[in-house]
């Protein structure tokens, strides 16, 4: 990937805007989380320890899709992760984030269910997956692009979310609505009422 003309310049906007978003709305921490696109045979993700909030052209690298070459050294630890989804899948963006209501809630549960209308309208439930090791691990690579080719985020328990989508804003926003909708559900329970009372039909939804 050349570092230059307009095609990148377009492509950094897209990597700052998102990450900026990401981290501005509470989703990663200073240094947490990772983005990436797949180009044809090759992916751009952000480097390892990138600040999402304040990405540089330097701060993309560029790898092979299955192929390891000079870039994967600097790029993050997820990396392995990123291409082995988007090897099994048609999905040409990643975008993995630390939302802090929806990592707390899956520490207990196999799937969370929102209950808040705009929550049912993008998700019937999102899927909970439980590993040994949960940062770069084989147990990701082998159990995420299966789950992701049915579902369009899934939550790794007490990790965070990894979303997919045809660009990184798709991503961003499957992210935000799962954060929004786990907030609500929190709330929710703190006012007392129990999950039985607020489920409701769950007749629609996308996913």
């Amino acid at each position: 990937m050349r570092k230059e003309g307009e095609s990148f310049k377009r492509l950094i906007e897209e990597f700052n805007r998102v990450g900026r978003i990401l981290f501005t709305g509470g989703l990663n921490n200073s240094h947490s989380g990772n983005l990436s696109v797949r180009l044809g045979d090759r992916v751009v993700i952000t480097r390892r320890g990138a600040m999402l909030g304040e990405l540089a052209a330097d701060d993309l690298v560029d790898v092979g899709l299955i192929e390891d070459d000079s870039g994967i050294a600097l790029a993050s630890t997820e990396v392995k992760v990123h291409r082995a989804i988007f090897a099994a899948t048609s999905h040409l963006a990643i975008v993995h984030a630390h939302p802090r209501t929806a990592t707390a809630l899956s520490m207990g549960r196999d799937f969370l269910v929102p209950v808040d209308d705009e929550g049912r309208y993008y998700f019937k439930r999102i899927p909970v997956l439980a590993v040994r090791a949960s940062i770069g691990s084989d147990d990701l690579e082998r159990e995420l692009p299966a789950m992701l080719k049915d579902y369009p985020i899934v939550m790794v328990r007490g990790h965070g979310a990894f979303a997919v989508g045809g660009n990184l804003e798709e991503g961003l926003q499957i992210t935000h609505a799962l954060e929004w909708s786990c907030d609500i559900l929190l709330r929710c329970l703190a006012l007392g009422m129990t999950e039985e009372d607020l489920m409701g039909d769950r007749t629609h939804g996308e996913w």
